[in-house]
């Protein structure tokens, strides 16, 4: 069902990162960071095409991936540069430039992201007729205090098992799939009518600081993970 959609990959990628620095170039298992990502979309039939928004045009095409004939790269403008900007700016702007009947927009530091979840993700959504958009999520069963130390989604006093729980639904920042009307009526990348994906617990580390960065090497280095 995916064969007949035209969807195009969204990848955002800067070359500068404040809390890892140099994060997407920087070496795991022996390729950059966004090799990881970019060789998985690429692998994939039903994406048509991927573009790489980037303040870092050149750096990009010091690396022989990047003649991809999937590959387009988006030079952003500067007026969409720097860590303050909204995502949601930087998609608008490839939404604007590149038509497609679906976008999936993911990030480089998802690099265990599966390819069979991505297309599992994809045919859930193409599938359906309810939900706008898709976005991927952690499931989790586990007793949550606010900042005054007051239980969330528990009773300390009546201590159920933990899978007895509601369960709450983290936003992991994995992938978003979505329509150009519907980024349009939201103005966001997740739509008025959207519908969670649960992605597998080992896939879903999103790299934001060093402790994650050390965990992703850990991976590497175990050989759980390979590019």
């Amino acid at each position: 069902m995916a064969d007949s959609k035209n969807i195009v990959a969204l990848l955002p990628m800067k070359l500068n990162s404040s809390r890892v620095p140099g994060k997407n170039f920087k070496d795991l298992g022996g390729r950059s960071l966004f090799e990881w990502m970019l060789t998985k979309l690429l692998s994939i039939d039903s994406i048509s095409k991927v573009i790489i928004n980037t303040d870092a045009p050149s750096k990009i095409l010091e690396y022989p991936i990047s003649s991809h004939n999937k590959v387009q790269i988006h030079e952003r403008d500067i007026s969409i540069c720097g860590d303050d900007v909204s995502m949601n700016k930087i998609i608008s702007s490839d939404i604007k430039k590149f038509d497609a009947d679906i976008y999936f927009m993911t990030h480089t530091t998802n690099p265990f992201l599966s390819t069979g979840t991505i297309e599992s993700a994809i045919d859930s959504f193409i599938s359906q007729e309810q939900y706008d958009s898709l976005f991927s999520v952690n499931k989790i069963q586990s007793r949550f205090y606010d900042k005054l130390v007051s239980p969330v989604n528990h009773d300390p006093g009546n201590l159920i098992p933990t899978q007895e729980l509601d369960v709450l639904y983290e936003e992991n920042s994995n992938f978003y799939l979505f329509t150009k009307d519907s980024f349009v009526a939201s103005n966001h990348r997740i739509g008025v009518r959207p519908m969670m994906y649960v992605t597998p617990k080992l896939e879903s580390l999103d790299i934001d600081n060093i402790d994650d960065w050390e965990l992703a090497e850990a991976l590497v280095k175990s050989k759980i993970f390979r590019i």
